[in-house]
């Protein structure tokens, strides 16, 4: 019984030192976003999800995108288009132009919004504007 303790309580710690380890390393905040494309190449949308949420509630713009990508996709963490829409709002109001087509979209496909192609088409010449071609559609 006291084996089972044991074993248990070590792979409780190991588990949390090795999810600490994938949150905690990065020296800046540029290392941290870079970490969180890592995990996703690996398949490991929640640990992209814990690095990116930090950066995205202090105003990272590609933060705020990527969490919008993984409510809408429903990657490590529950689909929530409402979720997607309020993280692709934000960045999209500092000008990243890949969240304006992002938002763009939920407008047009009325995903966690009410469905408005007007509001789409201002998303989509904002992404334009700055040179996304998807966006000059």
């Amino acid at each position: 019984m006291k084996f089972s303790k044991t074993l248990i309580t070590t792979a409780i710690l190991g588990f949390s030192l090795a999810s600490f380890h994938y949150t905690a390393w990065a020296d800046t905040p540029a290392q941290q976003f870079q970490q969180g494309f890592e995990a996703t190449t690996r398949g490991d949308y929640h640990t992209a999800f814990k690095l990116w949420l930090p950066l995205a509630e202090q105003g990272y713009a590609g933060a705020q995108f990527n969490l919008g990508n993984l409510y809408a996709n429903g990657q490590g963490v529950k689909q929530d288009d409402f979720e997607a829409v309020k993280w692709y709002r934000k960045a999209a109001e500092q000008g990243n132009a890949n969240a304006q087509y992002g938002l763009g979209v939920m407008y047009a496909n009325g995903r966690g919004v009410k469905q408005d192609y007007f509001e789409a088409v201002k998303w989509y010449r904002k992404a334009a504007e700055q040179g996304y071609a998807k966006g000059s559609i």
